[in-house]
């Protein structure tokens, strides 16, 4: 079995000062180390005892302060050692390959590292994607394994975006490149989780401070203790105050900050998510309001036609023509499913091979799609939208679309002119597990709002059926910013997923942005994080998990102090044991002085390889409201991090003196 020692020779080479003066609470500590080193040597210049039992004492003392600091950075390492695992497997999943570069009516072959935004590339089945892009013709199944580790390949079609290094697996595509060198996906992902020295969020910040003010505070007060001790003619012994000020200082949470950090980046990155910061990560602990859309995240989001229903009067089989007429150049999931079914329903649509037209794209403002031919404008999308559009309602539309949208389905509305054809209905599955998500959401006091374009009918029925509170339906991309800015106005911490340009505003101006990798690139600038595997449901695990980030550094903290209240009991008692007034604070009942210091100092010292799984994997914690958590977090880690120290350091003072041990 092979050892890796390489986190230990990190751990030894962040004892350089300018490294370690970044923690205040272990620079204070590694001081107090090199102090008692002097002191140890020149023992005699400063009346110290100097009797074997006092050596001892002396020798054990500084072995604690060095371990105490090797521990802290011990724990930063680990953090780092795993980023720099993640960074590695990045790095190998970089290709360098040739790219085709298209230059009006010729090909030319370069290297894909001479890329340049703004560049057209001809991808062909089976060969590498050079370099991150956006689909501008064709559409084809991408494999991303290397990428989200999922092995299913991904459908793309125009308007999504690519990633570099990805495989496209079936036909051919033109992209065009959105990234320069070192700038592309993969280079900021590698840039973002192998960068150890990162930017601290708000929380890690006021901590640090709070931490710094504490140590420089008893700092001054062990100062001010050997003054006092020293005006009332009672000699101190040096290395005492040494120990008295490691302990009083919070070594234990001083010692975890650091890795606390890295670590949640890195837990982010094992949910194949990508943050762009780690504020980001925090804000997702803060979050109270969560918009989310309906396709995708509520639904599976793979929309399929699975029936027609043309108006009396229309037959059938034209219906069909002018359904695979209006579909025949859509190269959307739905558009593609409704000429299958089409095929399927029996319509040759050989015969349609030689009839071309100008189609009309599908825009998040218009609501539909279609085709002119000649003076022939076939147009399919939402009711209401064909409805304003050719200036009339109809009863028959209108009933069929309800039918369909009280089933949770969408009703696609197709029209030739001014004249109603027929009614396309779509079907969407809610996501088996989401409304326990939800629920779960609401236990933790966070308000789920569900944007759709669907219609106030089939909005209702999503909402009902999968526990949603709230729900907005006949979106706009205008409203869903509008939804943030209305939650952002009431004080409230506000998520969303997206992944189309036109989500990009709302997604900036969001707390957690989370934009899907398969997303264009406008939506993942905007977002301050990426979802490797496009799973819009995924917005929740991270809420889930930038709380439990948030809970394990107060957790720890809380700990951190409480302990630091049962070792006042310990030491300072053994300091002023000579004087009898103050027996009634040695509630241990401990008759050693020295030997009750030492066990007191072993254990601030031992308690933080002891954490150390805990900060890197997190405090497990049941989904709820803010105030049980406050309360379970001061009964567990308030209560008991001042009686479990009470415990160890009894049991390490015990079996010190039943091993012989007198010093």
């Amino acid at each position: 079995m092979k050892i890796n020692i390489e986190p230990v020779i990190i751990a030894l080479k962040n004892f350089r000062p300018d490294r370690l003066i970044r923690n205040p609470v272990m620079f204070v500590t590694e001081i107090a180390l090199i102090m008692s080193i002097y002191l140890l040597i020149f023992s005699g210049q400063y009346g110290l005892p100097v009797s074997p039992r006092y050596i001892y004492f002396y020798t054990a003392v500084i072995i604690l302060l060095f371990l105490t600091v090797f521990f802290s950075n011990i724990a930063e390492s680990l953090s780092e050692g795993k980023s720099k695992a993640i960074t590695d497997s990045l790095k190998k999943i970089r290709q360098k390959t040739i790219a085709h570069v298209i230059e009006g009516s010729t090909i030319r072959d370069v290297p894909s590292e001479e890329l340049r935004t703004g560049m057209i590339v001809l991808v062909n089945k089976n060969e590498f994607v050079p370099n991150d892009g956006e689909i501008i013709e064709g559409s084809g199944y991408f494999n991303e394994s290397s990428i989200t580790g999922e092995s299913k390949p991904m459908m793309k079609v125009v308007g999504d975006s690519v990633t570099g290094s990805t495989v496209l697996t079936t036909d051919s595509v033109k992209i065009r490149i959105t990234a320069d060198p070192g700038e592309t996906f993969l280079d900021k992902m590698i840039a973002l989780v192998g960068n150890s020295v990162r930017e601290k969020t708000p929380n890690e910040i006021a901590l640090n401070v709070m931490l710094s003010g504490l140590t420089l505070i008893f700092l001054i007060i062990t100062a001010s203790i050997f003054s006092l001790a020293d005006f009332l003619g009672i000699n101190l012994n040096l290395f005492i105050l040494i120990v008295l000020l490691i302990c009083l200082i919070p070594t234990t949470i001083g010692a975890l900050l650091p890795a606390l950090g890295i670590a949640a980046i890195n837990k982010v990155s094992q949910f194949n998510i990508i943050a762009k910061s780690g504020r980001a990560v925090e804000n997702a602990g803060d979050i109270d309001t969560i918009i989310l859309d309906k396709t995708g995240t509520i639904t599976i989001g793979d929309r399929q036609a699975i029936n027609f229903y043309p108006v009396p009067g229309i037959d059938r089989s034209e219906f069909l023509r002018y359904c695979y007429l209006s579909s025949a150049e859509d190269v959307t999931k739905e558009g593609i499913s409704i000429v299958k079914l089409c095929e399927s329903s029996g319509l040759d649509t050989e015969k349609f091979g030689g009839l071309s037209g100008e189609f009309i794209p599908f825009t998040s403002d218009t609501k539909y799609s279609g085709v002119k031919i000649d003076d022939v404008v076939i147009l399919k999308g939402a009711m209401k939208s064909i409805s304003e559009k050719i200036g009339r309602n109809d009863s028959f539309i209108e009933g069929i679309s309800a039918e369909i949208s009280s089933k949770g389905g969408t009703a696609m509305t197709l029209c030739k002119n001014d004249q109603f054809l027929g009614v396309i209905e779509l079907n969407d599955v809610i996501k088996p597990w989401i409304r326990e998500r939800i629920e779960t959401m609401k236990n933790m006091n966070i308000k789920t709002i569900m944007c759709t374009g669907d219609n106030e009918i089939t909005a209702q029925y999503i909402a009902r059926e999968s526990g949603i509170e709230e729900f907005v339906a006949n979106v706009k991309p205008e409203d869903k910013f509008r939804e943030v800015e209305k939650e952002k106005d009431k004080q409230r911490m506000v998520a969303m997923v997206g992944d189309g340009t036109n989500d990009a505003p709302a997604l900036a101006r969001a707390d957690v942005g989370l934009a899907m990798n398969s997303g264009t690139q406008a939506a993942k600038d905007a977002a301050n994080m990426i979802d490797l595997d496009n799973d819009p449901a995924k917005l929740m695990d991270v809420i889930f998990l930038g709380k439990q980030i948030l809970i394990t550094r107060g957790s720890l903290t809380t700990f951190s102090l409480a302990n630091d209240v049962a070792k006042y009991f310990v030491i300072i008692p053994a300091m002023f044991y000579l004087i009898p007034q103050l027996g009634f604070v040695n509630i241990m009942g401990f008759t050693d002085p020295l030997l009750a210091i030492t066990s007191a100092l072993i254990f601030n010292t031992f308690i933080i390889p002891a954490l150390i799984p805990m900060a890197l994997k997190g405090v497990k914690f049941k989904a709820s409201g803010a105030d049980e958590l406050l309360k379970r977090n001061i009964i567990l880690y308030g209560a008991g991090g001042i009686i479990f120290p009470f415990i160890c350091i009894g049991i390490i003072y015990f079996l010190l003196a039943g091993v012989g041990v007198t010093w």
